[in-house]
C-alpha cells in the first residue's frame, strides 16, 4: 500500500511541475527535481531506487520512442556529427575526465575513475529542450542532439560496464574489449531490428485473417521494446541499442500503411502520454534521491583526505568545468571537419558560429541515465571487499547532473537567441507534390468505387453526384497547387479564410452536441463519438 501512495504522489508531483515550472520561471526538470527532494523529505515513503528495475522500466519505452519519432532524413543528413558526438566524444570523455578524477581524488582508483566518466558521458535531450522552452533550440540543432542521446547512451554505459569489470577483477584486455564492444553493439541492434519485424509481420498476418483489433495493437507498441531490451540483455547484447534499433525499425515498418487509421490515432495519444508521465517520474525521481546523497557528504569527504564538505563543491565544479570543455573542444573540431568536407565537395561552407560552438557545449545536459548508471556500481570487489569510493562517485555524478542543469538553463536561452544554423531546405515543394499525387490517386479510387457502386442499379445518378462532390475538393486542391505564384498566393490566402471558417463552425457543432447530451437529447454513447470525430477534424484544420 505504500508503494502505490508513493507512486501516486510521484505522479502528482508530474503534474504540478508543468504549471509551477511556468510560474516561477525556472527550467521543468529542475522544478520537479526538487519536488522530488521535497517528497524525499515529507512523511511520503521514498523510494529504493534500484538500478537494474528503473532501467527496464523507464529506458527501452522512452528511447524506442525517440528511436521510432526522430526524423530519418535529417538524422542521416548528419550522421557524421552525430557519430564524432556519439561515439568519439564518449571515449575522448571518458580517457580525459577519467584521468582528471583519479589526479583529483588519488583515493579513487583509476578503473572507478574511467567508470565515473563514462557514466557522466551521456547527455540529455529532454532536459536540454525544457531548459530551451523560452528560447527554442533550432530544429537541426535538436536533432543532433537526440540523434547523439540515443547512441551515447550505449556507448558510454558499455565503456562504463568495461570499466566496472576492471575496477572489480584487476584485469582488463582491450582485445577482449574490443571484441565485446562489437558483440554488444552489434548484437543489440540486430535483435532489435529482429523483434520488431517479426513482431510486426506476425500482428500484419493476424490483423489480414482475423482484423484488427485497436487495443491489441497499442499494448504490442508498448511491449515491444521490452521484449527487445530483455532479450538483449538476456543474450549479453545492449539493451538500449535494441530499444533504440526497435524503434527505428518501427518508424519504418509504419510506412507500409498496415494500420488502421482509427489504431495510429490511438496510439499517438498513449504514447504521448507514456512519454510526458516517464519524462516526469525520472526527474522527480532523481530529486528524490538526492537527500540520501547528501547525507552521506561527511563520508565523502573524509575519502578525499580532506575535513571541510566544501571541498565536494569543488571536485564538482571542476569535473562539470571539464566536461564542458572537453565537448567544447570536440565540437569546435567536428564542426571545422565538416566545413572543412563542404569545402572539399565545392559546397560554400558558412563562417564559424561561435555561439553555436557554445550552445552544443552547454547542452550537454547530464540527466537520470547518468544517476541510474552510477547507482548500478556494485557494493563489492571479487574478493570481497568493499567497492573503493563508490559513495563518493554517486555523489559526483549527482552533483554534476545539478550543475549542469543550472548552467545551462542560464547560459543556453541567452546563446540560443538570435541563434542561426546554415539554412535547411525547403520541403513545401515535396509537399505540395505529395499533395497533389494523393489527390490524383484519391480521385481515381473514387471515380472506380463510384463506378463499381452504382453500376446495374437504378439510382445510379445519386451516385455520380455523390462522387461529383467528393472529388471536387481534390480537384480544387490540385488547382490550387499547379497555378503561378500569384495564383499559389492567393490560394493560400483562400485556405486560411476557409480555415478559419472551417474552424469556427466546428467549434459551433462541439458546442451544439455539448449542449443536446446536457438535455439529454442525444445519448453518451453517440455524443463521444460525435465529439472525437469533430476533434479530429479540427485537429487537422488548427494544425
Amino acid at each position: 500500500m505504500t508503494t502505490i501512495t508513493t507512486v501516486l504522489f510521484l505522479l502528482l508531483a508530474v503534474v504540478l511541475s508543468g504549471t509551477l515550472a511556468k510560474a516561477i520561471r525556472l527550467p521543468l526538470p529542475l522544478v520537479q527535481i526538487g519536488l522530488g527532494a521535497i517528497i524525499a523529505l515529507s512523511v511520503v515513503p521514498t523510494v529504493d531506487l534500484k538500478p537494474s528495475i528503473f532501467f527496464l522500466l523507464f529506458l527501452p519505452p522512452l528511447l524506442f520512442l525517440d528511436g521510432w519519432r526522430i526524423p530519418k532524413d535529417d538524422l542521416f543528413r548528419d550522421r557524421a556529427i552525430v557519430l564524432e558526438l556519439a561515439l568519439g566524444l564518449v571515449v575522448f570523455t571518458v580517457v580525459g575526465v577519467g584521468l582528471l578524477i583519479h589526479w583529483l581524488i588519488p583515493a579513487m582508483p583509476l578503473a572507478v575513475a574511467f567508470a565515473l566518466a563514462a557514466v557522466l558521458s551521456p547527455t540529455d535531450p529532454i532536459a536540454v529542450s525544457a531548459i530551451a522552452s523560452r528560447a527554442p533550440i533550432p530544429k537541426r540543432m535538436m536533432h543532433i542532439l537526440e540523434g547523439e542521446s540515443l547512441l551515447n547512451d550505449a556507448s558510454g554505459l558499455v565503456c562504463m560496464r568495461f570499466a566496472v569489470a576492471a575496477a572489480v577483477t584487476g584485469a582488463f584486455s582491450l582485445k577482449d574489449a574490443v571484441g565485446a564492444f562489437l558483440w554488444v553493439a552489434i548484437g543489440g541492434v540486430a535483435i532489435g531490428v529482429g523483434v520488431t519485424w517479426t513482431i510486426n509481420r506476425a500482428k500484419t498476418l493476424i490483423s489480414r485473417r482475423f482484423g484488427e483489433d485497436v487495443s491489441a495493437q497499442i499494448l504490442i507498441s508498448v511491449l515491444i521494446p521490452f521484449g527487445a531490451y530483455l532479450l538483449a540483455e538476456e543474450l549479453h547484447c545492449s539493451g538500449i541499442l535494441a530499444a533504440v534499433a526497435a524503434g527505428v525499425t518501427m518508424s519504418f515498418t509504419e510506412q507500409t500503411g498496415q494500420a488502421m487509421a482509427l489504431t495510429r490515432v490511438r496510439r499517438s495519444a498513449v504514447w504521448d502520454t507514456i512519454q510526458f508521465v516517464l519524462n516526469g517520474v525520472i526527474f522527480v525521481l532523481l530529486g528524490e534521491q538526492m537527500p540520501s546523497i547528501l547525507a552521506r557528504a561527511a563520508e565523502n569527504v573524509r575519502l578525499t583526505g580532506h575535513e571541510e564538505p566544501w571541498w565536494l563543491i569543488v571536485y564538482v565544479l571542476a569535473i562539470s568545468a571539464a566536461l564542458a570543455f572537453l565537448r567544447f573542444l570536440w565540437v569546435l573540431a567536428s564542426l571545422r571537419l565538416t566545413l572543412f568536407r563542404a569545402g572539399r565537395k565545392g559546397q560554400t561552407p558558412p563562417p564559424m558560429s561561435w555561439p553555436l560552438v557554445a550552445a552544443m557545449s552547454f547542452a550537454g545536459v547530464r540527466g537520470a541515465i547518468t544517476l541510474a548508471g552510477v547507482l548500478t556500481f556494485p557494493f563489492v570487489l571479487a574478493d570481497g571487499s568493499a567497492f573503493p569510493a563508490r559513495n563518493l562517485a554517486i555523489f559526483l555524478a549527482a552533483g554534476v547532473i545539478i550543475v549542469s542543469l543550472v548552467v545551462a538553463s542560464i547560459a543556453l536561452p541567452r546563446l540560443l537567441k538570435g541563434l542561426e544554423l546554415p539554412p535547411e531546405p525547403s520541403k513545401q515543394n515535396a509537399v505540395d507534390k505529395a499533395r497533389v499525387a494523393a489527390a490524383h490517386a484519391a480521385i481515381q479510387a473514387i471515380e472506380q468505387t463510384q463506378h463499381d457502386l452504382a453500376e446495374g442499379r437504378s439510382d445510379a445518378d445519386l451516385y455520380t453526384e455523390a462522387s461529383a462532390r467528393v472529388m471536387e475538393l481534390y480537384r480544387l486542391r490540385i488547382d490550387r497547387r499547379e497555378q503561378g505564384p500569384e495564383a499559389q498566393a492567393l490560394g493560400q490566402k483562400l485556405d486560411q479564410i476557409e480555415r478559419r471558417l472551417r474552424l469556427a463552425g466546428l467549434r459551433a457543432e462541439r458546442d451544439a452536441v455539448f449542449r443536446l447530451a446536457r438535455t439529454r437529447q442525444l445519448d453518451d454513447e453517440s455524443a463521444r463519438k460525435l465529439i472525437r470525430e469533430i476533434d479530429l477534424m479540427e485537429a487537422r484544420y488548427a494544425g
